[in-house]
């Protein structure tokens, strides 16, 4: 999976907030056509230690939702902590590792936000624009904005406004359990991102593309069928 020519990674925080700023306008909450015969989905994760990134990208085929290719990077992070520039510190990791995936997504889900983010330009934004794929942010944990709690049963969800706009919904996506904050990042619509995520739950928090993606950070190796 390759990504569209892009901005230097090697740039000040200063900087890094004026390029958020010239692509959050690139932004499109609109369904792409590929969203009517999603063959794979991928899901995307990146752990940190000792100031090394291991950036994992998970490829499942999107009917059985079966993880049908798998890669991992390492590598340095040069750049630093900042709130809200994680996509700076996370992406070109990212990147690296979608140039190895054998498989073409049609829908990529990230552990991170979308547009819920105070310059609408969250990683899954970012990396939405960056491979011009549907894109989806699935967070763990709200960046900005205001909610009401959903109900505690699956599938329950509530608006998650920035004064008076919707930048995503509060999704409870396991009965009990703490929801994410799932916002577009490109070429999606809201209501299709909260429908498709729920649609690649098995039962646990995490939709299926992000929680292999997550285990797979982590040190879990896949198994995987056999390529002709």
């Amino acid at each position: 999976m390759q990504a569209k020519p892009h901005h230097p990674w090697n740039v000040t925080p200063a900087e890094a907030r004026v390029i958020q700023e010239q692509l959050r306008t690139k932004v499109r909450a609109k369904n792409a056509p590929s969203l009517r015969r999603i063959k794979h989905v991928a899901g995307i994760d990146i752990s940190i230690r000792n100031n090394r990134a291991i950036a994992a990208i998970v490829a499942l085929d999107f009917a059985s939702l079966e993880p049908v290719d798998f890669v991992v990077h390492e590598a340095d992070i040069p750049f630093p902590y900042v709130p809200g520039l994680l996509s700076f510190r996370e992406c070109p990791s990212i990147l690296a590792v979608a140039e190895k995936l054998h498989i073409e997504p049609d829908l990529i889900m990230v552990d991170g936000q979308g547009i819920a983010h105070p310059r609408r330009l969250g990683i899954a934004a970012h990396l939405g624009l960056l491979f011009d794929k549907p894109t989806i942010g699935c967070a763990k944990s709200r960046l900005t904005g205001k909610h009401e709690d959903p109900e505690l049963t699956a599938g329950s969800h509530a608006e998650l406004m920035d004064r008076d706009e919707l930048i995503g919904t509060v999704l409870r996506t396991k009965n009990k359990c703490r929801p994410l904050y799932i916002s577009i990042g490109h070429k999606i619509e809201l209501p299709t991102a909260v429908e498709l995520v729920l649609s690649c739950c098995r039962g646990y928090r995490l939709p299926e593309p992000t929680r292999f993606a997550h285990q797979v950070a982590g040190g879990k190796k896949l198994s995987l069928p056999a390529r002709n």
